[in-house]
């Protein structure tokens, strides 16, 4: 297999089989470990493959066009910095997986948790792999979105819900921040591509863009990598599983910024904006964290708040403009990833052992847990900067690169963290497993089972074996990843356990001696530990402040100006918003267009004039009579239809006229569930006119740029516009010869595949908020109101009209049967000739849509769920995984995505008919709709039996109203 393969499988492998956990049933917990075990293997495995193909400097990569005419490629690259992270990913991500299987309750979906950590670790796997920005920003939400998930997975507690939301809302912040940022960067450098964007560092400099993209792109990494301002958020998240913070915290999630920032230090380090940015919020963040983690009394708050003092020394490094400091960051991301991870997996057996992480509650472990205690020792020692340990290694190069910068300020702060380091790890240890036992010990501690131990063995050993042979063990893997980065700029340097008596060995002596005496001296009163209050607002009060700003004032702002109450403001606002741009369009874009001229058919504007009568109508029948309303607007929607055929637009018609019919059936049923309108005051006084002076203008105004725009459209030369492009390549290009369908599932496949995917958001949200909707009539009306009452009751004959209306549409059961075969043989008959006449899978999915909507009018919707089984999730799911299938072949065989490939069949006698792979796609079009669709008439049709069944506020009989449905 070639490394591009290499790549691809790496890539896909953890997303596979995090679909595969996703359909487990709950109790499969062996199953489910056992999937997550061999898919973490088999990445570690293919990372060490990849090992081979990336020596002496080289890059693995892999390049499938996406849209090319943007810049968009999915590009997957692979170097000695990148490569490390890799083995960080799946060697700790299997490790974290086998001690999963022993921790997790066999009360807890456990699939879910193995289906959730894998798609995380595929996320991870993505962002590292990612040689285009806008692929990079991609998986980077990607592992938001599945850290809030993680985090969040004991979603019955508060804590894990409110620290789900907080990081959430941080890293998504962020991260549109990243994108901005480095699209910043995309400008100047003229690509996309990661590659072409690290080759120009002196353009970036140079470029006036270049403080705004630092900025944009420092925002994204801090808040990933929870450095000050933003490290509050890092705590919160410690209510997820012990595994999740072994994982996430320590070595994947909290690492992706760092990562970010060593990525491009080559282009964005050696300014003063970068300097001073940085080294600031890694000082900050490296003493702040350190402080905090001392007097922390949760074994997971401890880790955390170190955690974050990590994070800032290696940014703080980073900070530095120095080569060598560089690849001090990169040996301390490895070296904190190896003890923090084992630091969780220990407190986490703690936890489940002896039943609590509070460490007023704990001591004398190392009676009945020795193994844990020794082998938690030796990872806290390597966090505390031990000699022998991996820990005493990076954090001397540390203090070198620290004194080399000769500035007194972050070598005493720098000395100051390494202290309080030493003093929280001795607490750790200390406070849990040495001391008298607890008087009253919340349960009778034991060792783990051996498989919970062994990983955590496995790390502290890792700890040992790098402290002791750096050169043999993390050396080289270390010198491929500085070049990786650095490139001619890679220093020289050393790995081993003794330089001499240097400086820097005398500042993390002293910091070791300094740590130990205050922990003897204050060893007593760090068993209770007071919080600690600077007197200033914390970055978690800030951001609830603001988060209840953004909440509570704002949307009150616009609830007060826009009332919920009534459309009408709220499309004021929209009208008027577009009234606006486009006129700033017109005033800023160039010369108008030139209308071309155009004869007026006396029966053309006859039919017309019927059409706006129906929407004059409509708009005035809606104040009264919103059932008169439907049935004149669907009069206006008809004219339309009329019109398309009139233009020979026979593939518009048809769709139009198909809307037609299912959104009146649907808003048929969706009547009753409107509130009452709002009594409006007497058309009396100066205000009033007003108002309906500007909403006339507004009306008029709108309806007059629509009409000049599509009549400029209209009149506009083919020849000189894109038209003459599609209908000249529909054929040639696509191998169809209507051009509307040909554009829709080849040309701009893209844009449909979007359309449809919105489509199904639209009808899963209308089904989720209906289900959970269960208005009572008492709720319906208007209480602030006198003629609420009123408003409710004539609301409720309304929609009692309504159901009515649906009455005289039932037809009996034979005929339905004998229209509902003819009905979806025409549908077949649309989507088969789609491609090179009017139709596809829209116009079928509507006319599919039809058939189903007249069972549900003649037999009600339990007769259709017994007797049909339609199961409108599945056709969603279906449809938009064919339409994605269809789209990823073509990258598979090295064309862009959505390329549709077509042919022509002989079939002997029959002649030759065309084929082509745009059908599969619009079959998932297909499918989406009819399963959409049907959706929505179900959510609607149930919410109206179960209301009927409740007692509406007409109070007509329960049978009539399921007659109806």
């Amino acid at each position: 297999m070639t490394r591009e393969w290499l790549l691809v499988l790496l890539l896909a492998l953890p997303f596979v089989a995090s679909f595969a956990a996703a359909l487990l049933k709950p109790h499969a917990r062996n199953v489910a470990a056992g999937l997550a075990i061999g898919a973490m293997l088999a990445g570690l495995s293919l990372t060490v493959a990849l090992s081979g193909e990336i020596s002496g400097g080289e890059a693995a990569r892999f390049t499938v066009a996406w849209a090319p005419s943007l810049g968009l490629e999915f590009n997957l690259r692979a170097d000695g910095f990148g490569w490390i992270f890799l083995m960080l990913i799946c060697g700790v991500g299997l490790l974290v997986s086998i001690y999963a299987r022993y921790y997790m309750s066999a009360a807890d979906p456990v699939p879910r948790f193995y289906s959730l950590l894998l798609a995380f670790a595929g996320s991870m796997i993505g962002l590292v792999l990612s040689a285009n920005v806008i692929l990079l920003v991609v998986f980077w939400e990607m592992t938001s979105l599945l850290s809030f998930l993680l985090i969040g997975y004991w979603h019955r507690g508060a804590a894990a819900r409110e620290g789900a939301r907080t990081a959430l809302i941080v890293t998504s912040a962020g991260g549109f921040c990243l994108l901005a940022g480095l699209l910043l960067l995309a400008r100047i450098a003229g690509s996309l591509d990661l590659g072409v964007i690290l080759a120009q560092g002196d353009a970036i400099r140079a470029s006036p863009l270049y403080a705004p993209a630092t900025v944009l792109i420092l925002l994204g990494a801090f808040t990933k990598s929870a450095q000050f301002p933003f490290h509050f958020w890092l705590p919160q998240a410690m209510a997820a599983p012990t595994p999740v913070s072994a994982y996430l915290h320590s070595a994947t999630l909290v690492k992706a910024g760092v990562f970010l920032l060593v990525t491009l230090w080559p282009v964005l380090s050696g300014t003063e904006t970068w300097f001073w940015i940085v080294t600031t919020a890694g000082l900050t963040t490296l003493l702040l964290g350190a402080v905090l983690a001392t007097f922390q009394n949760d074994l997971k708050g401890v880790l955390a708040y170190s955690t974050i003092s990590h994070l800032g020394l290696i940014t703080f490094l980073l900070g530095l403009d120095s080569p060598l400091a560089c690849v001090a960051a990169i040996f301390h991301i490895v070296n904190h990833a190896i003890f923090k991870a084992s630091l969780f997996m220990a407190a986490g057996a703690v936890d489940h052992e002896a039943g609590t992480r509070d460490m007023r509650r704990l001591g004398g472990l190392v009676r009945c847990m020795p193994v844990t205690t020794v082998l938690a020792t030796v990872s806290a020692a390597a966090m505390a900067g031990v000699p022998l340990l991996n820990g005493f290694l990076s954090k001397e190069m540390f203090f070198e690169e620290t004194l080399a910068a000769r500035r007194a300020l972050p070598t005493l702060v720098a000395l100051a963290a390494s202290v309080f380091s030493v003093l929280y790890s001795l607490r750790f240890v200390g406070g849990v497993f040495f001391g008298p036992a607890p008087a009253n010990p919340a349960r009778q501690a034991h060792e783990p089972p051996a498989w919970m131990v062994a990983p955590i063995g496995l790390l502290a050993l890792a700890c040992v074996v790098v402290g002791a042979l750096p050169a043999l063990t993390v050396g080289p893997f270390l010198r491929r990843a500085a070049e990786s980065v650095l490139g001619d700029q890679a220093p020289a340097y050393k790995l081993a356990i003794w330089h001499g008596l240097t400086p820097a060995l005398g500042l993390s002596m002293l910091a070791l001696a300094l740590g130990v005496a205050l922990y003897l001296v204050f060893r007593r009163r760090l068993l209770w530990p007071r919080d600690i209050r600077l007197g200033l607002p914390s970055g978690k009060a800030l951001f609830d402040r603001g988060l209840d700003i953004v909440a509570d004032v704002v949307p009150g702002w616009i609830a007060r100006r826009f009332p919920a109450g009534r459309l009408q403001p709220q499309l004021v606002f929209v009208l008027a918003s577009a009234l606006a741009l486009a006129l700033l369009a017109l005033t800023t874009g160039g010369p108008v267009p030139a209308f071309g001229p155009s004869a007026v058919d006396p029966a053309f504007a006859g039919l017309w004039t019927i059409g706006g009568a129906c929407a004059i109508g409509a708009a005035m029948a809606a104040k009264f009579h919103r059932l008169a309303a439907l049935v004149l607007l669907a009069g206006a929607g008809l004219i339309s239809c009329i019109s398309f055929v009139w233009l020979s637009a026979p593939d518009l018609a048809t769709t139009q006229l198909l809307v037609e019919v299912v959104t009146t059936i649907l808003i048929l049923l969706g009547l009753r569930w409107l509130p009452p309108r709002i009594p409006m005051p007497e058309a009396r006084g100066l205000a009033t006119r007003l108002r309906r002076a500007r909403d006339g203008a507004l009306a008029l105004a709108a309806g007059a740029g629509m009409a000049a725009f599509s009549y400029a459209v209209m009149t506009h030369p083919i020849d000189d516009s894109v038209s003459a492009f599609f209908l000249g390549q529909s054929y040639v290009a696509g191998g169809g010869r209507n051009v509307v369908n040909v554009i829709l599932v080849d040309f701009r496949a893209f844009d449909t595949f979007g359309e449809v995917t919105v489509l199904a958001i639209v009808a899963l949200s209308v089904f989720a908020l209906l289900r959970r909707f269960r208005p009572s009539p008492e709720s319906i009306a208007t209480p602030v109101q006198r003629e609420g009452q009123q408003a409710a009751e004539a609301m409720n004959v309304e929609g009692a009209r309504a159901h009515a209306f649906m009455e005289y549409l039932r037809v009996p059961g034979l005929i339905i049967q004998l229209m509902v075969p003819v009905i979806l043989l025409f549908a077949a008959h649309l989507f088969l000739r789609g491609h090179d006449l009017p139709g596809g899978g829209f116009s079928a999915g509507l006319t599919a849509s039809v058939a189903l909507i007249l069972l549900y009018m003649a037999g009600g919707v339990r007769w259709v769920e017994a007797r049909v089984r339609v199961l409108p999730l599945r056709w969603i799911a279906s449809g938009l995984l064919l339409a994605l299938v269809t789209g990823a072949g073509s990258l598979v065989l090295g064309y862009p995505f959505l390329t549709s490939y077509f042919t022509y069949l002989d079939w002997g006698p029959l002649g030759r008919t065309p084929a082509a792979t745009a059908v599969l796609f619009d079959l998932g079009v297909f499918a989406v709709v009819v399963g959409a669709t049907t959706l929505i008439l179900v959510s609607l049709a149930h919410q109206s039996l179960r209301r009927a069944r409740q007692g509406a506020a007409d109070r007509r009989p329960e049978s009539e109203l399921g007659k109806a449905l």
